[in-house]
């Protein structure tokens, strides 16, 4: 009985113990960040801490776990010297604390300070999805949920935060202009003729279309129905809105005619009716959409229209951070709406495998899913601030194939390609982790069919790391079974669009960012070099654009992909350079080509390549990556190494010359012209390669739809106007001054027509979007507060007793004599506002 006795005593001291050690909650642990000097020591690195502090009633014994988070810096150095920084995977990292530090006790805490390399600009920079994982319970993952990133130290105020008379300047620029002066289409049309009167469109009013324009009738049907309460009913009258079929316009142009008695919508093709419906609802009073209307008055006017590029694209990266089904249909609604004619879809990355594939069901039940994982068999590990939990939105998520036919019918119903892109063969960990799991599933009972989708040698020792930091990311092009992968997803891709009767023209096979040292390790990688005679090994990469070439031929397909794919990498005097490769330039390689940041030595590689034969996609960083900060201050979201894109950038883009929009380096200073003196320049030939305008948003810090609204408008409407409209007088006047006068004018058109028509559309359009509003420029002058705004007819309100302003503070109309703390805000007309601006 005492030997009982004794071992119940032990247990229950040994659960007591336990629970002991970690009674305290993940929630009691409080995590601060603090972003402390910029240029540290005079060096390109910073000085930054994290301290947790305990605030429940354990102590916390710091031996017990380790912290996980996402953070896109590399850390050199721990200076505190007590505890440890490990990079496990791309961005994904983890602090082991030393163990000499036992524990610390409520109301206690402790600080970590480290190094890091290059700058830290803005909060998005923090790390984020903190979480822990006790070393009794490896498994699993406990959120931090209680975490704080401080950005701002006194030092660093000058640097980081916005200077709001720069800003002002700026904003000096824009005229405001009388909105009905103002041409109201957006992008604007070759031909805009305003006429007399009105035309009153009611429930009453009458519809009559050519059979061959009943879908875009139909769709501005439904459209009509949200606005009025009621379709409109179909008639041959003549004295309604008609759709007229007539011979010789080009493909997507159309001819608009609005009196008081009839709108006559004419084109050659369906494309061009819809697009002239398009602008029609811009014509509409802005306001249309925010309910149900019993009359829309439109102004009569003539148009005539056709686009300068028939390529006008978006690309969503849907991989890094997930987009539900219906924000997609959602952005198609958008894009449609201002004659964007593509949806390029990124849907497989490194972090996240997007679509279902459904005989290789692995690529979503485990490459869909980010969670806390010990091998990424049932999950990838997290990402971009996704933590420890599984099923998270927006780290994991896919589309199904119901989803995706129902996206590509949705696009095809708003004349939308859907061009899909299928990393291969870096950019590949998602795909390259499924097929993995796959391989573990059968390896014991059907070893053939374990490796029938195999995307790595198992005897590969290569050593590598990717730009993103990953050292798993790519496919070994030597093996079969990588080419059966690549022919099963296309071809399941391909059955997709059939069943949605979408067209299917191209898929983009990504083919960018492979880093060097990888192959060099694989039997599988030397046995292919003696039996293809290959020698180098950047040469192997010419012989898996050619197989995956032939599998998209077989299928009808022509191949697109990033820049690399056009490229050929040899060396020159010790040095690596990049030539446009002479293997592919007549097998219609669509080269999509965004590296052409100021100073970095690639500004002309898109015209290199044009030049060289290859079909150009212009997806400049400098001007199209939307994903990139508005302007340069802590404040402000997004990422800034290629550039800082405001609005202006892509409205200023001069395709065929964009070394005359050159204006501003990564940095937000004035462009070096003398960068371009040895630059290739664009020949005739190569003009007629470039093949229209692409913008981008890479998703790594898009958490959810309002972001990603955020960064892509109103950036947007800048691509819609450079894609569609035609080429602009500044373009190509030689005289600064004239060009500059010619730009200012444009400029001024554009911002009242969005400040004045376009935000209050979209406050409604789609179910409403979240377009930021601009920062308030500010300036100090003749002892006056001088404010004005980016984009006439927004409303500026401004306090004086230190209070954030709102829609009821004062209006400002005039230079304001004060001293002391005040405060702007913009807002639009549905009681949004942007940032405050403090003045002091």
């Amino acid at each position: 009985m005492k030997k009982i006795l004794l071992i119940a005593f032990i247990l229950c001291f040994q659960i007591l113990n336990t629970k002991a050690q970690q009674s305290f909650k993940p929630a009691d642990l409080f995590v601060e960040w603090q972003l402390l000097e910029n240029d540290y020591q005079n060096k390109a690195q910073f000085l930054a801490s994290f301290t947790l502090t305990n605030k429940g009633k354990a102590a916390i014994d710091l031996n017990d776990f380790k912290l996980y988070f996402s953070y896109p810096r590399v850390i050199n150095k721990v200076t505190s010297n007590n505890a440890k920084f490990e990079n496990l995977s791309g961005e994904f990292c983890r602090i082991v604390f030393d163990e000499n530090i036992k524990s610390i006790k409520n109301g206690e805490k402790i600080t970590i300070e480290y190094i890091a390399n290059g700058k830290s600009k803005n909060y998005t920079d923090a790390p984020s999805g903190l979480y822990i994982v006790f070393n009794k319970q490896p498994e699993q993952g406990h959120p931090i949920v209680n975490f704080k990133s401080n950005y701002l130290v006194e030092k660093e105020l000058a640097q980081l935060k916005l200077d709001p008379a720069k800003v002002f300047e700026k904003n000096k620029l824009v005229s405001d202009l009388p909105v009905e002066s103002l041409v109201p289409i957006l992008p604007s049309p070759n031909e805009y003729q305003a006429t007399k009167g009105i035309f009153s469109l009611t429930k009453n009013t009458s519809i009559n279309f050519d059979p061959f324009f009943k879908n875009e009738a139909d769709l501005f049907n439904e459209e009509l129905y949200q606005l009025l309460g009621s379709k409109l009913s179909s008639s041959k009258a003549e004295n309604g809105i008609v759709f007229k079929k007539i011979e010789g316009l080009a493909d997507e142009a159309y001819e608009l005619k609005v009196t008081a008695n009839q709108i006559e919508i004419a084109a050659s093709s369906t494309n061009g009716a819809f697009y002239g419906v398009q602008s029609l609802k811009m014509m509409m009073p802005p306001n249309s959409w925010a309910k149900k209307q019993s009359e829309i008055n439109i102004p009569c006017a003539e148009v005539k229209d056709a686009p300068r590029f028939g390529y006008r694209s978006f690309m969503l990266d849907v991989a890094r951070n997930f987009q539900t089904k219906e924000q997609v249909l959602k952005v198609l609604d958008l894009l449609a709406l201002y004659k964007i004619n593509t949806l390029h879809f990124h849907l497989n990355d490194d972090e996240g495998w997007r679509l279902e594939i459904p005989s290789l069901p692995e690529l979503t039940t485990v490459g869909s899913t980010r969670a806390h994982t010990l091998n990424d068999q049932k999950s990838l590990h997290p990402s971009y601030g996704s933590g420890a939990l599984p099923n998270t939105f927006p780290g994991s998520g896919f589309y199904s194939k119901a989803d995706f036919i129902e996206i590509l019918k949705y696009a095809m119903a708003r004349h939308i390609k859907v061009i899909p892109e299928i990393e291969t063969p870096g950019h590949a960990r998602a795909a390259i982790k499924a097929m993995d799991a796959r391989y573990e599933k059968y390896k014991n009972t059907d070893l053939t069919l374990a490796k029938q989708y195999l995307l790595r040698d198992t005897l590969d020792q290569s050593v590598y790391k990717s730009v993103q930091g990953f050292k798993d990311n790519v496919m070994n092009i030597a093996i079969p079974s990588t080419y059966t992968f690549i022919e099963k997803v296309v071809d399941e891709v391909k059955q997709m669009y059939n069943l949605a009767n979408a067209p299917l023209k191209t898929i983009h096979i990504g083919g960018d960012e492979v880093p060097n040292g990888v192959w060099e390790k694989s039997p599988a990688i030397a046995a292919l070099m003696q039996k293809e005679n290959i020698k180098n090994y950047n040469d192997l990469w010419y012989f898996h654009l050619s197989k995956v070439n032939q599998i998209l031929k077989k299928n009808n397909l022509y191949l697109s992909g990033w820049e690399e794919v056009a490229m050929r990498k040899t060396t020159l005097d010790g040095a690596t350079k990049y030539l446009a490769n002479p293997d592919f330039t007549t097998q219609n390689f669509h080269a999509y080509v965004w590296n052409n940041v100021w100073g970095w030595g690639q500004e002309d590689l898109a015209y290199r390549l044009a030049n060289a034969g290859y079909k150009v996609v212009l997806s400049a960083v400098t001007n199209f990556y939307f994903d990139l900060a508005y302007e340069q201050d802590a404040d402000e979201p997004g990422l800034y190494w290629g550039s800082f894109v405001d609005v202006n950038k892509p409205f200023e883009f001069i395709p065929l010359d964009y070394y005359k929009s050159a204006k501003e380096d990564v940095q937000g200073n004035p462009v070096e012209p003398k960068i371009f003196d040895n630059k290739e320049r664009l020949t005739e030939y190569g003009a007629s390669n470039i093949v229209g305008i692409q913008g981008q948003i890479w998703s790594e810090k898009i958490r959810g739809a309002e972001q990603l609204e955020y960064m892509l408008l109103p950036k947007l409407l800048g691509l819609a106007e450079r894609a569609w409209a035609k080429n602009p007088t500044w373009a190509t006047e030689k005289d600064s001054i004239l060009a500059n006068q010619n730009y200012l004018k444009d400029w001024s058109w554009f911002s009242n027509l969005l400040g004045k028509r376009e935000f209050t559309r979209l406050n409604h359009y789609a179910g409403g979007l979240n377009y930021r509003i601009p920062t308030v420029g500010v300036k100090l002058e003749d002892g006056k507060v001088h404010a004005n705004t980016q984009f006439p007819g927004l409303v500026i309100k401004y306090t004086l007793d230190g209070s954030t302003p709102t829609l009821k503070s004062k209006t400002y109309t005039m230079p304001i004599t004060q001293s002391g703390l005040m405060k702007f805000k913009a807002f639009n007309s549905s009681v949004r506002g942007g940032r405050t601006i403090v003045i002091k």
